[in-house]
């Protein structure tokens, strides 16, 4: 079947736009096609420094033809009105049907429409496309009225390997590309995907940023292990160079060994944010090496020595720097930096980055005591933890906050343990990041987020739909991922009810990625103070273990039937059932039998709840299944005795209240 390639010609696109770009090109291209009547089979798009490219394998030729049944006037309206509607469906009276409504007959039209040709939809698409495109940032040139990422030159547009024509702001569609700006030829005639890809490798350019990616990936690890040396692994860098080249070629180049003695986070920083630069390190004894690879988008006649060269200088000035910074840093003391935290706005409801350091000391202060971490040291970390901030070289390289702190904590000669909380406080920063190891880590970590999370919350700045600018949700997942991980016993009641709700739907959402059902979180929130997210999670986990078992299951739904009973019975007699079971109305055995089994499992059930043993709350629960099972098989609830009806109403209530020691059963699914 026919194939459409489009190919959007400009100059440099960031490299941080490309693969959006390149998504959102399939996605609008696709989405009208379809919309228009044409089906496909397959799509695929990629980014790269001049061009955005997609291909669409099997595309129908022409859109299916329509047919639409259009309502007319009364058979007996005026002819005016009659003629009118001939007129607007383009048919003759005796094409029309008659049908019968309520009101009469009336005429029915129903007109066909031939499905238009792919090149002439592809004509109205594509421009349409280019016009709205949703650039983050885009330009005007010259005089014309389009905007783009970049000044854009030319557009291929092929359908079936004939050009589809249409023409934008002066730019007419056609089959010529270029190559490789230094490298490549400029006029290359191309027709099918296949084709275009071929020939713009032999022209020096790689269509396939993947492929981008894995050429750099492969040189670097090859260039590396012959000096006895290794890449610093860093998948954004990477996307990053890959985005600014075409044709990858990777270089080694060098600095002075002295720069070693800077932190060697900040070299590797530096290397990155300066120079699109990777660091390396000795594969034989882990440090780093005065040595880095970059990636240059061609190949040298001199074997790259000039280039080397002139990013060896750069560097090493950037370098200077750095180690400027790191000097100057060091020759005033953390507490003092701290100090210079009053002057600095935090967020003008929530005061300066000094006066929230005093509320994160007195939190941490707080939770150390309650997980088991050193107050003292607590306290100092939480007080030092944001001192860098002010510092030379975090202003330099933001990222690196915290990071700095510990070294220059050490340098002072600090207990190592506040040190590294200093560095950890801030983690997990994302999903894969690792957590604070130590207890006082673990302290001044929560500490910050939950400040952050309560502060937020006090001045109604909560995250609204994807809106969150303030990282609010990976604050709080921060948090559960602590505690969670940690085991730590640590009450969240005093952030609010509000805010309790908040780390709740942010825990479903981490339990449900570890393979736990949402409902389960909900049947044991439903249970109203569910503050200690690690006994939360306990219970579900324990419920989720009972709920796989055959008295699990059989109890589940002998509980939502005796829920749905009462519910209808409640509300039939416009009050709850929730008096004491009289036993001497109790007449047959299986109600007996309920009765007795249902005092034994509250009871066994509450004390296992109160010594957190929640698979043996699970078991005595699991003791109810065939004293329920014996009662809905033998007993009528809905007796024509009013007094025997109440009571078993009040008797399935207490079956209600046995399972809620545990969890909102009627909150499970199934």
């Amino acid at each position: 079947m026919p194939e459409l390639l489009i190919e959007l010609f400009s100059e440099e696109i960031p490299a941080r736009m490309q693969q959006k770009a390149a998504d959102d090109l399939r996605q609008m291209v696709t989405g009208a096609l379809v919309e228009a009547g044409l089906t496909y089979e397959g799509a695929q798009a990629h980014g790269g420094a001049r061009r955005l490219v997609l291909s669409v394998e099997g595309l129908d030729a022409k859109a299916a033809d329509v047919a639409e049944e259009r309502k007319g006037p009364r058979v007996d309206a005026p002819p005016a009105a009659i003629e009118g509607f001939l007129k607007s469906t383009g048919l003759r009276l005796d094409q029309l049907t008659v049908q019968d409504d309520k009101k009469g007959q009336f005429y029915l039209a129903m007109i066909r429409k031939p499905g238009r040709e792919a090149p002439e939809i592809i004509a109205g698409i594509v421009p349409d496309v280019i016009r709205r495109f949703p650039w983050p940032k885009s330009m005007r040139w010259g005089s014309g009225a389009l905007r783009w990422v970049r000044p854009l030159h030319s557009i291929i547009c092929t359908f079936d390997g004939e050009v589809v024509p249409f023409e934008i702001e002066g730019i007419r569609s056609g089959h010529v590309t270029r190559g490789h700006r230094f490298m490549g030829a400029q006029a290359i005639e191309v027709r099918r995907f296949e084709d275009y890809c071929l020939k713009l490798n032999r022209e020096f350019v790689i269509v396939d940023a993947h492929q981008r990616q894995d050429t750099i990936r492969a040189e670097a690890r090859n260039l590396s292990f012959a000096q006895g040396l290794e890449p610093i692994e860093d998948e954004g860098l990477l996307k990053e160079t890959a985005g600014l080249v075409e044709w990858p070629v990777v270089l080694m180049g060098s600095f002075d060994d002295s720069f070693l003695a800077v932190p060697p986070e900040v070299i590797a920083t530096s290397l990155k944010t300066h120079q699109k630069c990777f660091a390396l390190r000795s594969t034989a004894t882990g440090g780093l090496a005065s040595r880095y690879l970059l990636v240059s988008n061609m190949i040298a006649p001199d074997g790259g020595k000039t280039i080397i060269a002139g990013n060896n200088k750069v560097i090493a000035a950037r370098l200077s720097d750095a180690r400027f910074f790191w000097d100057q840093d060091r020759k005033v003391r953390l507490g003092d930096w701290a100090k210079k935290l009053d002057a600095i706005t935090f967020h003008a409801k929530l005061g300066s980055q000094g006066a929230r350091v005093q509320r994160i000391e007195e939190l941490a202060a707080g939770i150390a005591k309650t997980i088991g971490a050193d107050v003292e040291k607590t306290r100092l970390a939480a007080r030092l933890a944001k001192a860098d901030l002010v510092t030379g070289m975090v202003g330099e390289f933001p990222e690196l906050q915290g990071v700095m702190g510990r070294y220059y904590a050490l340098d002072q000669g600090i207990d190592p343990d506040v040190a590294d909380a200093i560095r950890d406080h801030y983690k997990p920063v994302g999903p894969s990041d690792t957590i604070p190891v130590s207890k006082v880590g673990q302290a001044v970590a929560l500490a910050d987020k939950l400040d952050t999370l309560t502060g937020f919350w006090s001045i109604d700045e909560k995250p609204t739909g994807s809106k969150d600018p303030y990282a609010l949700r990976r604050a709080a997942l921060g948090v559960i991922r602590i505690i969670l991980d940690k085991g730590l016993r640590l009450p969240l009641g005093f952030c609010g009810a509000d805010l309790l709700s908040f780390f709740a739907d942010r825990l479903k959402v981490h339990l449900k990625e570890q393979g736990l059902r949402h409902d389960l979180i909900d049947a044991v929130f439903a249970l109203g103070n569910q503050d200690d997210l690690a006994l939360v999670v306990k219970r579900v986990e324990a419920l989720s273990a009972f709920l796989e078992t055959d008295d699990g299951r059989n109890l589940l739904a002998g509980v939502k039937r005796a829920s749905n009973i009462l519910r209808i019975e409640e509300k039939k007699d416009g009050r709850a059932h929730d008096g004491d079971v009289h036993i001497n109305q109790l007449i047959k055995g299986e109600e007996k039998a309920l009765h007795a089994a249902i005092n034994q499992a509250m009871g066994q059930t509450r004390r296992a709840v109160e010594h957190e043993d929640f698979a043996a709350a699970m078991a005595a629960l699991a003791r109810l299944r065939a004293p329920v099972d014996d009662f809905f098989a033998h007993v009528t609830v809905n007796d024509k005795d009013a007094t025997f009806r109440e009571n078993r109403l009040r008797l399935l209530n207490r079956i209600r209240a046995a399972t809620a020691e545990v969890a909102d059963f009627s909150r499970i699914e199934g």
